[in-house]
């Protein structure tokens, strides 16, 4: 088992901890991280995107000259595609993106994401992070004592008001909570700044 030294809201130590190699510990599977993550952006998308045709623009009930004699290309239509006004060749309509993939990918996926911060010490674990009323200024301190990067993901294992609020006018900071978090946040931010409890929550869950 990997063991991560533990660290105080002031950046101060407060021992270590183990991590189960069965999780934060398996080889990463690059594959699996890229499908996960194509699949939550795809799974984003609006889908609301929307063209005309040339059978849907107006116009295009005679034909715009004669066939011969004028020395242009022959044009059957107003509504063609070549034509200012014209429909869109294979023009966008609105449609779903969603699909879905295996959970045994998903699980693998998350678990190398997760193996991955450990192995490229991106990961900051926190023994507790608790705020008495929700202040911006008191997040800060700590993700300064803490060296954390500008793009920082906070995971806690229950919903903490206090610890939203405080990060939620920080550039670069999200916050979320172990049943909420996805495999794209993990990769996306780069400190990777999770409390004890939450990992013993992740343990639970993924074994």
């Amino acid at each position: 088992m990997a063991q991560v030294t533990m660290l105080k809201m002031d950046g101060s130590e407060a021992g270590s901890i183990e991590l189960k190699d069965d999780i934060f510990g398996i080889e990463v599977n690059a594959y699996a991280v890229h499908a996960v993550v194509k699949n939550y952006l795809a799974n984003q998308r609006q889908g609301t995107q929307s063209a005309k045709t040339r059978g849907d623009v107006r116009g295009g009930g005679r034909k715009p000259f004669r066939q011969k004699g004028t020395g242009r290309g022959r044009q059957g239509s107003s509504t063609s595609p070549n034509h200012i006004g014209g429909g869109v060749v294979f023009a966008p309509k609105p449609r779903d993106y969603r699909y879905s993939l295996p959970k045994k990918l998903r699980r693998l996926a998350m678990k190398s994401a997760l193996s991955s911060k450990v192995e490229d010490k991106e990961i900051i674990i926190l023994d507790t992070l608790k705020f008495d009323v929700p202040r911006t200024k008191d997040m800060l301190k700590v993700l300064e004592s803490i060296k954390a990067a500008k793009k920082a993901l906070i995971v806690t294992d229950i919903k903490d008001e206090n610890v939203i609020r405080s990060a939620a006018n920080i550039p670069g900071v999200k916050t979320t909570m172990v049943g909420e978090m996805n495999v794209y946040d993990i990769v996306n931010y780069t400190s990777f700044i999770i409390t004890r409890d939450a990992v013993n929550r992740i343990e639970e869950v993924y074994s």
